[in-house]
């Protein structure tokens, strides 16, 4: 009888013992340690959680749980495990790094900002207080952040384009051009990137390289929508091969048969760039469509001017003045009408 006591006594004892709750938490840790080193994230992360309802101060069970949480796609159940264990760790870099990235997946700038200048080791903290500073559009924080991120990783393409977006918020067009050319050149395919450069290019009356620029966009699969291939028509046009821009600009403009604003565009841009013949032809479509086109009669005018035929377009553009009297302020101090139709 008092063999079997003291078998007994020590059975209870062993049992106390292994049951305390930070002995089943390290328990049900290792055994989740295990099942995530095997690849069963789910089975883990049901061991993590089992771990912390024994101990609700275990940072590496939260840890290693949102670690499980980011191998299923599960980033909501990691942000809680890793703000936990941040709560309790609160100069624990992992788990900083982490939130900071977690927060600007989140898109929460702030947060992420926040975080990021806490992440001392981060190699990306620059790149994420940068770019979330440009979505704040705290423009001149973003440029500084930015400038250091990408020279730390040149080959960083969209860190690149987003320095690019950032001087063109800004309209220093100056800067932002060669830093839309690098970003291009790091990352060709991105036809939207393509087509801001090319837009880029356009409004500084850089029309050639806007043209290659659209031609590239169309090529990495930017939409072909009407808008893209006006501007692409403009582009040719000014480029000088005005029958490629002719020909796009009138297939946009027999789109909408009731828009005839493509038609005296083409008259003003072909007068502007000495295509007289040419710019004659879409005033007389004009005319022909509505013979009271004071403006129409108006380009006509300038254009047999500038041919050598001054008196002949002296007289269209009086009489146009007498269609629309609006045109008077067009006339120089010459005695010309300056500008064009679509100077109106």
């Amino acid at each position: 009888m008092k063999n079997l006591l003291i078998i007994l006594a020590v059975t209870a004892s062993a049992k106390a013992f292994a049951g305390t709750p930070i002995d089943s938490a390290a328990f049900y840790y290792t055994k989740g340690i295990a099942e995530k080193n095997a690849g069963r994230f789910l089975v883990a992360s049901q061991n993590f959680d089992k771990a912390i309802s024994f101990n609700k101060l275990y940072t590496e069970a939260f840890i290693a749980n949102g670690y499980a949480a980011l191998e299923m796609r599960k980033t909501d159940f990691a942000m809680q495990n890793f703000t936990r264990g941040y709560e309790l760790q609160p100069d624990n870099m992992a788990l900083i790094k982490e939130l900071t990235n977690l927060y600007y997946d989140y898109r929460q700038w702030d947060k992420a900002i926040e975080f990021a200048k806490k992440c001392t080791g981060c190699s990306n903290a620059d790149r994420i207080i940068g770019m979330s500073n440009y979505q704040k559009e705290e423009y001149p924080q973003a440029v500084n952040y930015l400038l250091k991120a990408t020279a730390a990783a040149p080959a960083d393409a969209q860190a690149t384009y987003t320095l690019a977006r950032t001087y063109l918020d800004m309209e220093d067009y100056k800067k932002a051009v060669p830093v839309f050319e690098k970003a291009v050149t790091l990352d060709p395919l991105k036809g939207e990137w393509l087509n801001e450069l090319g837009l880029l290019y356009y409004n500084n009356n850089n029309f050639k390289s806007a043209l290659v620029a659209f031609e590239r966009a169309k090529t990495a699969g930017f939409p072909v929508s009407n808008d893209f291939n006006e501007n692409l028509g403009y582009a040719y046009l000014y480029s000088g091969n005005f029958s490629k821009g002719e020909e796009m600009l009138m297939i946009i403009q027999q789109k909408k048969p009731g828009n005839k604003d493509i038609t005296r565009d083409l008259a003003q841009v072909l007068y502007e760039q000495k295509q007289y013949d040419r710019s004659l032809f879409y005033c007389q479509k004009l005319m022909e469509e509505n013979p009271k086109d004071g403006k129409a009669l108006y380009q006509a005018g300038l254009n047999f001017q500038k041919k050598g035929q001054k008196d002949k377009g002296q007289g269209m553009c009086d009489k146009a003045i007498e269609m629309d009297p609006s045109l008077a302020s067009k006339r120089s101090k010459q005695g010309d009408l300056g500008g064009g139709i679509g100077a109106l």
